[in-house]
């Protein structure tokens, strides 16, 4: 038998992926400045005051599932060897990330084109990778390396991450032509020879 506190957890979690999916859904037919938090409420089926319970606005709503692939990414370098030096832990667990999940293509793609033709949504989403990145430069300053400076590992989570929404963006630019992963993998490369 399942706790109570489990199977709450996991309608809370099935809660804020369906709002997720709703603002996702509604800014596609009806585009962003057009989609309400009431609108996006109503269309998941739960109140206003319930949206508000899961996010706090519908930046948030939206951005929700490419925060929830940055943060499983960021355990994926925690749960990397301890001797694995920073920049192969960081290039392994995007590798191992990408290969355990079938990354939604199309709806990462709304995402980027939305965040890169809003300004409030690129400003949430700017917000968030600042938080993500502090987790990152966390999990990379365990790591054994040329750790000379406490600034290393700063520098290479805020690299990696750049490196990151650099490729999506140029796979965007390129109208989806090749898969996320090898855009990924390029600018990795270019970026990795600063780190070498």
């Amino acid at each position: 038998m399942e706790s109570p506190v489990g199977l709450r957890e996991r309608k809370k979690a099935a809660t804020r992926q369906a709002v997720h999916e709703a603002t996702l859904r509604l800014t596609v037919e009806h585009g962003f400045d057009h989609v309400t938090v009431e609108a996006v409420a109503d269309a998941a089926g739960i109140s206003r005051r319930t949206f508000s319970n899961y996010f706090t606005n519908k930046e948030d709503a939206l951005l929700y599932g490419e925060e929830q692939h940055i943060r499983a990414l960021v355990q994926a370098v925690r749960d990397r060897p301890a001797e694995e030096p920073a920049w192969p832990a960081l290039r392994e667990a995007v590798a191992q990330f990408a290969g355990r999940m079938t990354l939604p293509e199309r709806e990462w793609a709304i995402r980027t084109r939305l965040a890169m033709r809003h300004p409030s949504l690129l400003a949430r989403q700017l917000a968030n990778h600042a938080a993500l990145e502090r987790d990152l430069a966390d999990a990379v300053a365990v790591r054994r390396g040329p750790a000379d400076s406490s600034v290393r590992p700063m520098v290479l989570a805020s690299g990696f991450l750049a490196s990151i929404r650099i490729a999506m963006r140029m796979w965007i630019e390129e109208d989806l032509a090749r898969v996320p992963g090898e855009v990924i993998d390029e600018i990795l490369d270019e970026m990795g020879q600063s780190f070498d």
